[in-house]
């Protein structure tokens, strides 16, 4: 099967469609003032965008090629997508963080430790706890569990979204 457009090029594409979008939801969650209460409604909406985004990518590359593309092509756009994607949310983390809202780290602990008094929690809880979250929010940190987490989630999306529209030549006859 010669492949008329490439993984790499879907992978290219879909992955800054999907980073400027995910860009563009943080950016309203913080421009309405819910950036710091980690919100389910920006996690949701976040999580539906990167479903779309992958299966648009994927259903594109079939519909390029003869509609025909395997479940490892699959899983592997989407997972390109999702690491692409992951790595421009990196960068605008960095820049949020640096220069944005250089504040954000520090507020986010006030409304952390807010969170834990309220739970009744003793002081040496929240010290530790304060302790062990400021460890896991170096940038190098944050950044290798987001690109996990962005290579897992997409993976899973795109094994399903593979195995629902795959087609091979093989399938046809």
């Amino acid at each position: 099967m010669e492949n008329k457009i490439s993984t790499k090029s879907t992978m290219l594409n879909y992955g800054l469609v999907l980073g400027l979008t995910s860009i563009f939801i943080n950016l309203i969650a913080y421009a309405i003032g819910i950036h710091l209460d980690q919100d389910w409604r920006v996690g949701t909406l976040g999580f539906i965008a990167m479903i779309i985004i992958i299966v648009l990518g994927i259903k594109n590359f079939k519909s390029a090629n003869d509609n025909l593309i395997t479940w490892g092509q699959s899983v592997k756009i989407g997972v390109g997508i999702s690491i692409i994607s992951g790595l421009i949310g990196i960068i605008y983390n960095l820049i949020f963080i640096n220069f944005i809202e250089p504040d954000f780290m520090n507020l986010l602990m006030e409304k952390q430790v807010l969170a834990w008094e309220e739970l009744n929690m003793t002081e040496e809880q929240i010290e530790s706890s304060k302790s062990m979250m400021e460890k896991f929010s170096s940038p190098a940190i944050t950044s290798a569990i987001g690109i996990i987490a962005a290579a897992f989630f997409g993976f899973i999306i795109s094994a399903i979204a593979g195995a629902i529209m795959k087609r091979t030549e093989e399938d046809q006859y």
